[in-house]
């Protein structure tokens, strides 16, 4: 705030006016113009996250997915020993346990998906506080129209400005996300590390 006010004293000084006067130059109305880093930051965290999850993740756990039901068709007819707390247990086919692995990546693909429903909420708009203080009706509503437009993504208006600007719940639900499907792509890595190991 303290960077619009020098600006608008700067303005109000070139244009002959008085300094402190915020007029004809009024460091929210003019130099401000609707933006707020309390709305913009948690704009630009959503839109990054959101594209990584769109346009990163989720091809590369598409390629995984497929790649694992190839391999699950492939070896369906190789029997092997299935085990239960790393003892030999009853047989299972190669293919069974693949199978396995690809609806481990499935269903981090779905959870991914879930997770673009609120990081496709957008805070701009809610300026300082929530309130929308000094910005154009239509501000938030446009903004997400552009921003989905340059990034070919579903963007929309956060639905509470309050609740967008105070937390940043999608990102915390995004990154549990994560840590899951790390955790699946560990036990699978693990799994394969111990085919490997013998019979």
């Amino acid at each position: 705030m303290n960077v619009n006010e020098v600006i608008s004293n700067r303005a109000i000084e070139i244009m002959g006016g008085v300094v402190g006067s915020k007029s004809p130059v009024h460091p929210n109305d003019h130099v401000n113009m609707s933006q707020s880093s309390n709305d913009t930051f948690p704009t630009a965290m959503s839109v990054a996250t959101a594209y990584e999850v769109q346009e990163g993740l989720m091809p590369a756990l598409r390629v995984l997915r497929d790649d694992l039901d190839a391999k699950s068709e492939a070896w369906s007819g190789i029997v092997k020993i299935g085990r239960t707390h790393l003892m030999d247990a009853v047989p299972i086919t190669l293919g069974q346990e693949f199978g396995g692995y690809a609806q481990h990546v499935r269903n981090s693909l779905l959870r991914a998906k879930a997770s673009m429903v609120h990081l496709t909420e957008l805070a701009i708009g809610g300026t300082a506080v929530g309130t929308g203080i000094n910005s154009h009706p239509e501000y938030a509503e446009r903004m997400a129209r552009q921003i989905s437009k340059l990034t070919g993504l579903p963007f929309v208006s956060a639905p509470n400005k309050f609740e967008s600007l105070a937390a940043h719940d999608a990102q915390t639900a995004l990154s549990g996300m994560l840590k899951t499907m790390a955790l699946s792509l560990l036990k699978i890595s693990n799994d394969v590390r111990m085919l490997g190991s013998g019979p």
